[in-house]
Order: structure tokens, then C-alpha cells, then sequence
């Protein structure tokens, strides 16, 4: 039995003893290969999915497939490895649509408490932004891989041809079907960290004082809000709309509450969101869109499921 002392430094009875020479560990191509590109597969997965559970997932599907390639037939490993995850991820994509058709009330994306570099590329920032996965949520699966791998990864149209079965021409349709559907839906300004930052604080500052007025001057008046309890906790079961209905619901929510209620900031899909605490436990994920300087959307993530990911970041890369 290790002493009191062995557990806290990590040592052992043989400390004694000379350490062992350190080994030089190979790993096989196929393996570094993965490895090297597995946030950016991790990334692509979540952008079409808008679930990070869905996505590693997907990332074990590739793997397995990946593993069993001919790496000496293969020019563009990366780019392969892209192809595999797209599939994977539009096989996914159909049984989740599937799965949203039963959920009870709104279906959110699932929050990713995100890394500060992920916040300093802002077309990644904006591509994973709750509001924007909300927006490919309306494309078909096929639209929607088209869009991600093209918009935001910048791939070229032969290689998303060749991961969707479609051919160039009809891969390039696609896209300007996808693009200009996106461009209607999206946030109709370009609103940096700052901006959306000052919003929440704001926003912030009202829920805890209860100040109804200042609630109302942050929302915009067509402001919506939507809750995703999964039916586990409670949450608005349809979306709210107007600002007048979101703060009374909001300032009358949180006043007949019992627990300690905390707001705090945080890096959530690579843009400031606010944590909610009851009692010191992680109870909601509030993320916002903003339009013009005011909140037009607020999503407020409080199915328990979707929020194992808020513990430690997750890195994101294109």
C-alpha cells in the first residue's frame, strides 16, 4: 500500500531506483497522420453536425476506415482524410435528422467551451457560432457539407465532388444554392467579440439587478429565445418572441428561484456566451446572436447530455 506521502507526489516504493532510459516511441504513418489532423476532422464533423458527441464518433468511424488504406495510393492525406469524416458525417447527419424529428422542444447544437485561438480566427469564430449553426441547421445534409467544406475549409469543388458522389458542375450549383440561403439567415453584419461581449454584459448586469428596463433595452424588439431541456430539465418547449415576452420570462424565471444564481463569461463556439450556476453546478449555456448592437437570439442550452463538453476546451482548427 502506497504511503500518504507516495500518493501526493506521485512517487512509488521503487523511487529508490534509477528511472528507466526514456523510450523513443514510433508511431506507424497512418497513425501521425490522423493525429496531425484530427482537430481539423473533429471541426468539420461538429460544423456539420452541430454535435460534439455525433462528431468524435464520426472521428472513430474515419479512423477505422483510414486504418485500413493503402497509404502508398494515397496523394493528399489530409484531403482523404477529409473525404472519410464527410461521409461519415453525412451518414451521421440523416439518423440525427431522424433523432431531432422526437426531441422534445428546440434541439440546440451542443456548446463547446472553445480555446482563445479558435475567437482570434473569426471565420472559424463565426462558423461554429451557435447562431451560424443554427443557420446551416435549415440546409439539406448534402448542402450543408457542401457549404462547410467550401466556405469554411476552402476546399476546392473536384475534391467535394469526389467526398458527396456528385460531380463538379453540380457540386458548384449546390454551393450558390447553399451560399446565397446562408447569406439570407446569417446575422446581418459582421459583429466583433467586443460588440457582443459589451451586449452580454449588459444583458448580464439587468438579469441580476432584475431591471426589466434594461432587459428590454438590450433585446432587440423581435429578440427570440429558445430553450433545449431535451426533456430532462425544464425549458421554454416553443421559442419566445418579442423582447417585452423574453424579459418578464426571464426576470420572472430567475426571481422564483431558491438556489445561489451565478452569470459568468465565457468562450463558448469561439464567441463570448454566459455560464449559468445554481448552486455552484453548471445548470445552462446561454449563447446569443447579435444584430445592429442588440441580442436578437438567445439560446439557452440546459440538457444535461449537451454539456459534457463545457469542462475543458476543445481545440478547433481549419
Amino acid at each position: 500500500m502506497k504511503s500518504e506521502d507516495t500518493e501526493h507526489t506521485g512517487q512509488t516504493e521503487h523511487a529508490g531506483q534509477p528511472e528507466p532510459a526514456e523510450r523513443t516511441v514510433h508511431t506507424d504513418p497512418a497513425t501521425e497522420a490522423f493525429v496531425a489532423h484530427r482537430n481539423l476532422l473533429f471541426t468539420v464533423a461538429y460544423e456539420m453536425l452541430g454535435s460534439a458527441a455525433d462528431a468524435e464518433d464520426v472521428l472513430q468511424e474515419t479512423w477505422l476506415r483510414w486504418a485500413g488504406v493503402d497509404l502508398a495510393a494515397v496523394r493528399d492525406r489530409r484531403a482523404y482524410l477529409v473525404r472519410i469524416t464527410t461521409r461519415q458525417a453525412l451518414g451521421r447527419l440523416r439518423t440525427l435528422g431522424r433523432r431531432k424529428e422526437s426531441y422534445v422542444g428546440s434541439w440546440l447544437p451542443e456548446p463547446l467551451l472553445t480555446t482563445p485561438d479558435v475567437a482570434e480566427d473569426v471565420e472559424l469564430a463565426d462558423s461554429v457560432s451557435m447562431a451560424m449553426l443554427l443557420v446551416l441547421e435549415t440546409l439539406a445534409p448534402t448542402e450543408r457539407a457542401v457549404f462547410v467544406l467550401r466556405e469554411v475549409f476552402d476546399v476546392g469543388y473536384d475534391e467535394i465532388a469526389e467526398a458527396v458522389d456528385k460531380n463538379p458542375a453540380a457540386v458548384r450549383q449546390i454551393a450558390h444554392r447553399a451560399r446565397a440561403h446562408v447569406a439570407a439567415r446569417r446575422p446581418r453584419g459582421a459583429v466583433s467579440a467586443a460588440e457582443t461581449r459589451d451586449a452580454l454584459d449588459a444583458f448580464r448586469r439587468a438579469v441580476e439587478t432584475g431591471d426589466l428596463q434594461g432587459l428590454l433595452d438590450v433585446l432587440a424588439p423581435d429578440c427570440v429565445l429558445l430553450g433545449d431541456g431535451g426533456g430532462v430539465k425544464q425549458a421554454v418547449l416553443r421559442p419566445v418572441v418579442g423582447a417585452d415576452k423574453v424579459a418578464r420570462l426571464l426576470r420572472g424565471g430567475l426571481g422564483r428561484l431558491t438556489a445561489e444564481v451565478s452569470l459568468r463569461p465565457a468562450e463558448v463556439n469561439g464567441r463570448p456566451a454566459l455560464i449559468v450556476r445554481l448552486d455552484g453546478a453548471l445548470d445552462t449555456v446561454l449563447a446569443v446572436r447579435i444584430d445592429d448592437g442588440l441580442i436578437t437570439g438567445l439560446y439557452a442550452v440546459r440538457n444535461p447530455e449537451k454539456l459534457s463538453y463545457m469542462d475543458d476546451a476543445t481545440a478547433l482548427r481549419r
